[in-house]
């Protein structure tokens, strides 16, 4: 028989407790216990939240995965464009202020207490209509130099960027928000709408959508230009995304189908995790790359149901032998 020191040329380990700062791989018998240890990645994981109050889809998201903030969409049953705001903390969404410009297909960026909402389709067309968020009302801010649906948001209420889209045609414009005006920024190498982001104004991440089919196309902004990333695993438009640029995770979308496909990026590649239990598109996102919530959406109806991630992460683990 192969033994793990031919394998691996060296021996377990026996130790009195677990390592402080193991390598991952590693492997030791603590025999203090009596256990083999191992320290390996934990699969990331989805589990339920709290229902929205408005079935939707088509509609933004900001915030965290306790002070979450959800805006505009499609509503169910009634099929209207509306402006109602949703505020989650963590296990029940309740009612916040309306907007003041009713729309889908917008984008959205910043917190609970400072969101950004702008861009979008209103009943009969494009609007470029900007609105801030203080916790309980949106007031208007500088509108966006191009009109646009089917964009994407990162940042913050003062330092937000806009990027992608479709005017009449799809369109790599982004923009760079100072909380009261837009200014042109570096222009995506990829149009495309129904785009992913997250990120900050100097350090985006753009993922996904839709050209002339769905892309798993990647790029990453500086502050003044778009580079290219690594590919999505799963090309897919109206996905989720949360995170930083080196550290986020994207979920759902629609394939050729609706997915529950959910990745995480480490700044250069991304790898699959676990997938959601509803496979959806066109739902509003936040959080981090360790803790992100999808709500809403469409899966062959408008739904209300909101699901949380917890991060793939690095762990001590037990490590059992079976026999059969």
């Amino acid at each position: 028989m192969t033994t793990f020191k031919e394998i691996r040329g060296t021996a377990v380990q026996s130790v009195s407790s677990d390592p402080s700062n193991p390598e991952v791989g590693q492997i030791w018998y603590n025999n203090s216990i009596g256990v083999l240890k191992g320290y390996q990645l934990v699969a990331g994981s989805w589990a339920s939240g709290g229902n929205l109050n408005t079935s939707r889809f088509n509609f933004a998201g900001a915030g965290t995965q306790t002070e979450g903030l959800a805006f505009g969409g499609y509503k169910f049953p009634d099929d209207i464009v509306q402006n109602a705001t949703e505020e989650y903390n963590g296990s029940t969404w309740t009612n916040g202020g309306n907007m003041g410009t009713t729309r889908r297909s917008l984008g959205g960026a910043g917190t609970q207490t400072a969101g950004l909402g702008f861009g979008g389709l209103t009943s009969t067309a494009n609007t470029a209509a900007t609105e801030e968020y203080d916790g309980s009302a949106w007031t208007g801010g500088g509108n966006l130099g191009t009109a646009r649906r089917g964009l994407a948001g990162a940042g913050t209420q003062t330092l937000g960027l806009a990027f992608g889209g479709v005017t009449t045609v799809l369109t790599t414009a982004t923009e760079e928000y100072d909380g009261s005006a837009w200014t042109a920024g570096g222009s995506l190498s990829n149009a495309r709408r129904y785009v992913a982001g997250c990120g900050t104004q100097t350090a985006a991440l753009a993922f996904g959508g839709l050209d002339t089919d769905v892309t798993a196309v990647t790029e990453e902004y500086d502050g003044s230009s778009w580079t290219a990333g690594g590919n999505l695993n799963t090309a897919r438009k109206a996905l989720g995304g949360a995170g930083t640029q080196t550290l986020s995770v994207g979920f759902g979308g629609y394939t050729t189908a609706n997915t529950g496909a959910t990745e995480e990026y480490n700044g250069s590649s991304w790898t699959n995790s676990t997938s959601m239990t509803t496979a959806r598109r066109d739902f509003a996102s936040g959080g981090t790359q360790t803790a992100a919530f999808g709500a809403g959406g469409y899966t062959t109806t408008y739904v209300a149901t909101t699901e949380e991630y917890t991060g793939s992460f690095l762990a001590n683990k037990t490590i059992t032998t079976s026999t059969s």
